[in-house]
């Protein structure tokens, strides 16, 4: 019977096999034309199938009329029917929709339809191009809610990045930065030993439903960084990329050329000796043309079970500002390896830098701006190192005059090493006996060791010591984690369920110590080095995740972080850090791309995070210090200094926000165009504050303490539309536009019995003690509060006559006005990314609305007083607008040097041209950085953090030509 069964298959079978035929062919990327192994290829509806070989091989028996199914992850899937063709070469094109699809949302991804929260991820290929020092500068303009301003030029200087503006006022306002797992110290985050040519995705997790598991440190929102790895059986590839920059600045402070200086001179009837007889611009002798190169060479492969990658990178940076530079040299590798059938996967990633930072004497900007512009740059040779000085009748050195800005340059050497190491050993290993389990463990040793060095020669001017001056500093910075948790993914298809659980133990540990030595050259004035002490503050934390999706429709995400910090004392030392939300997923009601509403879906999310980023690591104890006079205790007829803490709050505690979040996600036109608006609210409470309780700088006069409220809400829009996509001519046009509304305000200051003092903030150098900002319950923090200057029927102000706002016939503190403020009402982005045919185009504008700056220069050197009125034989130089205003005296607190600051930047431009060859691909690119501002602001930049504009390095505008190789 058996036999029979078996010839009856065979004869029924047999037509069938006889119809099968063999195909082959080669299975390559579209981009580089590299074969692809490891591609899946399946007969659609059977289970028969293969996977091309090392060199994108394949063979197949297939019949007429069957269908050929190409897969592969991160490319688009192509579905051939079989003809009867004997080969079939196959051509896959990158998917960057499968590539987007997977998004990190912390101790694990989810897909990009499943987020609950504000999230955003920012990939490589949206980056900011050109010459790229700081990460952070790749995502400028990229997210709405995500503020990202250059402060500084100096080459080796961050952007400052803003989260939907921060939540608190003294402590740490940066969102944590989470680097390939390992969540770096927030009080010495340096993001520069970062290579931005190695990082593959930002994700930007905003609301505190997607950042409460990260608790107490999650109030400013979290970046979590991944940097670019090997592939799984990818074929060896090398790529050496170059970009030399120059940089240069095409604007200076206005500040009165020499012929503007004697006229005014003599307008003002004043020693004509005084005066030189030389024409000088100081800005023209301190700045310079900066150059720079960057060098990137890249190696990866992978095996079947194994991958590497490693980069050798350089920058080199000169700033425009003269003995300002960076140099970093780093070596980045990361290692998987896959064991028991992929059920164990290890991967190693180490990052590694030495940095060299050259600090120039930034006192110089503000003394180029101030030095008599009569005078020469050279003086009596052997003189103060030959450069001109100002000196009294028996040729000593005015202690009162300003310095020459070159001299203060070049006499003046400064530089910092930082030997940086961050290394990484991630395990995932899937439990074989729980289908769905998997175990995570991630080790983390973050070490910079740092030495430097200051030394002004004998013969300086600006030399405080009579025989030369020396310093040196050193020391390190350690952060260590271990942070170990499980994940659990079922579906349950009966109940419509798919469950994602995650739960976990990190223990994390922050260790600083720092040395400092002063001395002369001569050796009469010596400061030994201090005794190192280590600072230390540790974190412990328990946290877990479940997420629940009901039939593709219903998403709930429920979190929470149990967190204990050494800041605190015992009885406020843990915290503990919830937080929910909830998605409605409408796709299938829409239609899912059928009609013109392709995607749609509503969320909405509360939670609380902390914060404990402030002062010493152990906060709520008092620092013991010798006290004055009025700590001493009589013995008989003695007296005794006795010891006593200083500025401590033994009952504090953490920092609480808390944030409401609603949201929605649209895509339209087959989800060519997509979108989110996101509106928040945002409660914090126990302000951490470090604030004045009694005149004066000394520490026991400042007091950290848990100080008041805030609240802030803002509505943030996000908008991508795919203009043009593959159409007949190769053309693709992606524009990206986000905008930002936002405001903060203080609800509450409390100190002692007094429920709403009120702290001056923003000093402004024109007198010691004055202060130009406010903290008051009500405003902005960064609220001006200023007198309302008075003009006459011309428009023109009156000098010293104010408003008398109370009306009580006196002008005093009473009639200063709170109102405008440093913070933009609203900031907006614009990106747009073009490729035709070889050649891509990109372009960045960046803007900020309704907020104002201090003009600190106008207001310290902007009246005839400062220029002429001098304390020495000497004239100083200073702002044109004397010429406008006419004050004879400081006006400080007029409000007419709160300026408005609007501002659209030209922020990046980049065009490239890619030359492929057998051998080698070439890319060719010219790129440009700060290209244009258009702004009513008078002073030399708008964009300023904190508002107050007093002589800062400016920003440079950088253009760069840039090479990529990549050798196939």
């Amino acid at each position: 019977m058996n036999s029979l069964k078996r010839v009856f298959l065979l004869a029924l079978f047999l037509p069938l096999a006889a119809l099968a035929q063999t195909v082959s062919g080669v299975v390559t990327e579209a981009e580089t034309g590299q074969p692809l192994p490891g591609v899946n290829v399946i007969i659609s509806g059977t289970s028969t199938g293969t996977t091309t070989d090392f060199d994108g091989n394949y063979s197949i028996n297939a019949t007429n009329g069957s269908t050929l199914v190409f897969s592969y992850l991160g490319y688009a899937t192509q579905e051939i029917p079989y003809t009867g063709q004997s080969t079939l070469n196959i051509t896959l094109i990158e998917d960057n929709t499968s590539l987007e699809a997977v998004v990190l949302i912390g101790y694990g991804s989810t897909q990009q339809e499943d987020i609950t929260g504000a999230v955003e991820q920012v990939d490589s290929e949206e980056f900011n191009k050109g010459t790229i020092v700081s990460p952070g500068d790749l995502i400028a303009g990229k997210s709405a809610g995500v503020e990202v301003v250059k402060g500084s030029g100096d080459p080796a200087a961050g952007p400052r990045i803003r989260i939907r503006a921060g939540s608190t006022l003294s402590a740490i306002q940066d969102p944590l930065y989470v680097v390939d797992g390992i969540p770096l110290d927030q009080v010495n985050a340096n993001l520069n030993t970062v290579n931005p040519n190695d990082i593959e995705t930002f994700t930007i997790l905003k609301d505190a439903s997607a950042t409460a598991i990260y608790g107490s440190r999650a109030s400013n929102g979290v970046i979590l960084i991944t940097t670019k790895k090997g592939r799984r059986n990818q074929p060896l590839t090398v790529e050496y990329g170059m970009n030399f920059s120059v940089s240069r600045l095409f604007d200076r402070v206005d500040v009165l050329d020499a012929n503007q200086f004697r006229a005014l001179a003599v307008e003002q009837g004043v020693d004509q000796s005084l005066l030189g007889d030389s024409n000088t611009n100081w800005q023209d002798e301190i700045y310079q043309a900066g150059t720079g190169v960057i060098h990137n060479l890249t190696v990866a492969k992978g095996w079947e079970n194994n991958s590497l990658r490693v980069n050798a990178n350089l920058t080199n940076q000169n700033g425009v500002l003269k003995t300002s530079g960076y140099r970093r040299h780093g070596l980045n590798l990361t290692y998987t390896h896959r064991l028991f059938d992929n059920a164990l996967r290890a991967t190693i990633t180490s990052q590694n830098a030495n940095e060299n930072v050259f600090q120039a004497n930034q006192g110089a900007i503000g003394a180029a701006t101030v030095f008599d512009p009569t005078q020469s740059v050279n003086g009596t040779p052997g003189q103060f190192g030959g450069f001109f000085e100002f000196v009294d009748q028996n040729g000593n050195l005015i202690p009162t005059a300003p310095k020459n800005p070159l001299g203060l340059l070049e006499q003046f050497d400064s530089r910092t090493d930082n030997d940086q190491t961050r290394n990484n050993l991630n395990l995932v290993f899937d439990l074989p006996w729980v289908d769905g389990l998997s175990l995570n463990s991630n080790t983390g040793f973050d070490y910079n060791e740092y030495e430097g060095y200051t030394t002004i020669p004998a013969q300086a001017a600006s030399n405080f010591f009579s025989g030369g001056f020396d310093s040196r500093v050193s020391g390190f910075r350690r952060n260590v984690l271990i942070d170990v948790f499980g994940n659990y993914k079922k579906a349950l298809e009966n109940a419509k369920l798919d469950l994602d659980f995650t739960a976990g133990h990190s223990f994390q540990k922050f260790t600083r110590l720092d040395r400092n030595t002063f001395t002369n050259n001569q050796g009469d004035f010596v400061t030994p080095a201090i005794n190192p002490v280590i600072n230390e503050n540790a974190l412990e934390s328990y946290y877990g995740r479940a997420i629940v999706d009901y039939n593709d429709l219903l998403v709930l995400n429920l979190s929470a972080r149990y967190d204990g910090s050494s800041r605190f004392a015992e009885d406020n030392r843990w915290g503990f850090f919830p937080a929910a939300s909830v998605a409605v997923k409408l796709d299938q009601v829409v239609g899912a791309g059928e009609g013109t509403l392709s995607s749609l879906k509503f969320r909405a999310g509360v939670g609380q995070t902390g914060q404990q980023e402030i002062g010493p690591s152990y906060g709520f104890l008092g620092l013991y210090t010798p006290g004055g006079p009025q700590a001493q205790v009589q013995f008989g007829q003695d007296f005794v200094t006795t010891i006593r803490p200083e500025g401590f709050d033994s009952e504090l505690k953490w920092e609480e926000t808390t944030q409401y979040n609603v949201g929605v996600d649209y895509g339209m036109f087959n989800n060519r165009l997509k979108g989110s608006i996101d509106a928040y609210y945002r409660e914090t409470e126990d302000l951490l504050a470090f604030i004045p309780v009694a005149a004066g700088s000394n520490l026991e006069n400042f007091l950290t303490t848990n100080a008041g409220s805030t609240e802030s809400r803002g509505i943030e829009f996000g908008l991508n539309y795919a203009l043009f996509q593959n159409d007949d001519d190769g053309f693709n046009w992606d524009l990206g536009a986000n905008v930002t509304f936002s405001e903060i305000e203080i609800t509450n200051l409390t100190l002692g019995d007094d429920p709403n003092f009120e702290i001056a903030q923003g000093g402004i150098a024109g007198g010691v003690g004055n202060t130009i900002q406010t903290w008051a319950v009500g405003f902005d923090p960064t609220t001006y509060n200023t007198f309302v200057q008075a003009y006459d029927t011309e428009g023109a102000p009156i000098e010293g006559v104010y408003v008398d706002v109370n009306g009580d016939n006196v002008i005093n503190d009473e009639d200063r006005v709170k109102r405008r403020k440093a913070t933009p009402d609203a900031f907006v982005g614009l990106t747009s990314n073009m490729n035709y045919k070889n050649w891509d185009m990109s372009f960045t504008f960046r803007g900020a609305f309704g907020h104002y700056n201090y003009n600190n220069i106008e207001s310290n050197t902007g009246y005839t007083g400062a220029l002429f009125n001098t304390p020495g034989p000497y004239y100083a130089n200073g702002s044109t607008s004397v010429l406008e205003n006419g004050f004879n005296n400081a006006q400080l607190f007029s409000d007419i040097y709160v300026q408005k600051a609007d501002y659209v930047k030209l922020d990046n431009i980049s065009l490239g041209y890619l030359f492929p060859g057998d051998r080698i691909d070439l890319r060719a690119s010219v790129s440009a950085q700060n290209v244009f501002v258009i702004t009513g602001y008078d002073g030399l930049d708008p964009e300023i953090p904190g508002g107050i504009d007093n002589n800062l390095y400016p920003i440079p505008r950088i253009f760069t030509f840039g090479l990529n190789f990549n050798f196939k």
